[in-house]
């Protein structure tokens, strides 16, 4: 299995040309991230988590020319905001897109892309098929899923193991039951917003310390904001099996 990280970063704090930050003027292409999303290459079939409002960009990038399934963690703008770009997929692989995803993730992809299921039949429109998903464990491309529930200050999100590596986004809380769910894994992802508190995401403390906690054999951070610092800097700070994830790195595992 092969994993690609489209995007390490966040809306909270992305660089903007008005922003004279150390990060923001870094010239370390680590410190230059898009929007979070991950690409997951395994027995011939793509499934990728997230399409946010950089996904053409990133499929551009990655040179991805195929893609199997989209898989989503939650319903916030720079999670979803990219789906109409799937329709470049829809031409070149000639079917309708896999989405799975929870009902409040359908509602909010229904609300926001109504177009979509409109019954005049727009050409052109993407073609996607909906597939709706709870906390239970379930087949994806020959790939067995195990949800991990989170919470983003009042918000659920999903975060997802895959064989022995987990990938949760977006948390602020998890309960005990959903942590057992991710020992055992030799590789966790998890999002460290910033170093200072905030009420949606974990801080860089809390994030090394839940890992800690949990053990995995290797971790990586991600959903960064510039407001974090360099990655240099604040990497050479962790324990020696944790590290900051960047735009473009790959996990062969």
């Amino acid at each position: 299995m092969k994993v690609t990280f489209l995007g390490t970063g966040t809306s909270q704090g992305v660089p903007v040309i008005s922003c004279k930050c150390e990060v923001c003027m870094s010239s370390d292409f680590r410190d230059n991230r898009l929007r979070c999303s991950i690409l997951i290459e395994s027995s011939n079939n793509n499934i990728l988590i997230d399409t946010g409002p950089d996904f053409r960009q990133q499929m551009l990038r990655a040179r991805v020319d195929k893609l199997d399934a989209v898989l989503y963690t939650h319903e916030h703008k720079d999670h979803i905001a990219g789906l109409d770009d799937i329709r470049a997929f829809n031409f070149f692989q000639k079917k309708h897109m896999d989405l799975y995803l929870t009902a409040h993730v359908e509602e909010a992809i229904r609300r926001e892309f109504a177009y979509i299921f409109a019954n005049d039949n727009y050409p052109g429109i993407p073609l996607v098929n909906l597939h709706q998903i709870d906390n239970s464990p379930f087949d994806l491309l020959g790939e067995h899923i195990i949800p991990i529930a989170v919470s983003h200050y009042k918000m659920p999100v999903f975060g997802y193991r895959l064989k022995d590596f987990c990938y949760v986004t977006d948390a602020k809380e998890i309960a005990s039951e959903e942590i057992d769910k991710m020992k055992g894994s030799k590789i966790v992802v998890l999002n460290a917003l910033r170093k200072e508190t905030h009420p949606s995401h974990f801080t860089l403390d809390e994030a090394v310390s839940l890992l800690k906690y949990i053990q995995p054999e290797q971790a990586y951070l991600t959903h960064i904001s510039h407001q974090m610092g360099l990655h240099d800097e604040v990497e050479a700070e962790l324990p020696s099996f944790i590290k900051i994830a960047y735009d473009g790195m790959i996990l062969n595992l």
